[in-house]
């Protein structure tokens, strides 16, 4: 199977680094094609321009955004690993989706009915963030989560959602804990 993994935290030795890189090796032991873009090692702008814009209603992209396109369209899970930083996005993934994630490329409207051409693809969204379960299920954050980001983005783009982890409290976790969910990780795929 051919798996990209889409990470996007600075720290390669973070918590969220440590799941990108023992998913890595988990599926690549098991014979899987695997390929990771680092979206803060690769430098990637996240700024959607107005370049951009134009260049999306005409069906064109830069060469940058051609690359990760290619990326996708090759893939068959994609699974992207990053924290939930104020109750969202990392603001380099937010611009890589508003960048990458073009119309004509992963969505369109056809007359006037939204349709979703990532069809066929599965994603898998691995998420850390300092909230404890508790605390967002309180403020209907967690709800909230998964609908701007599971039905906002990636079903709405044609994905079929495999898991979706929120791992909470993960800046005060011990290390028995982290290796449950690497396991977990682990056993989704």
């Amino acid at each position: 199977m051919k798996h990209l993994i889409i990470y996007a935290h600075p720290n390669p030795e973070s918590l969220n680094g440590q799941f990108k890189s023992t998913l890595a090796t988990f599926l690549q032991q098991n014979g899987n094609n695997v390929v990771i873009r680092d979206l803060y090692a690769l430098q990637f702008d996240p700024v959607f321009s107005l370049e951009d814009m134009a260049g999306q209603r005409k069906g064109q992209v830069s060469h940058e955004i051609e690359i990760e396109q290619q990326y996708i369209a090759w893939a068959d899970c994609l699974t992207f690993i990053h924290p939930i930083w104020w109750t969202g996005l990392p603001a380099i993934l937010k611009g890589y989706i508003d960048r990458v994630f073009s119309y004509g490329f992963a969505y369109r409207y056809d007359q006037g009915v939204q349709k979703g051409l990532l069809t066929g693809k599965q994603a898998v969204i691995i998420n850390t963030h300092g909230k404890s379960h508790g605390e967002y299920r309180a403020i209907g954050m967690d709800v909230a989560l998964s609908l701007t980001s599971d039905k906002g983005i990636y079903t709405y783009c044609g994905f079929e959602i495999k898991k979706h982890f929120f791992f909470d409290q993960a800046d005060r976790t011990t290390a028995e804990i982290i290796e449950q969910w690497k396991q977990q990780i682990i056993d989704a795929y």
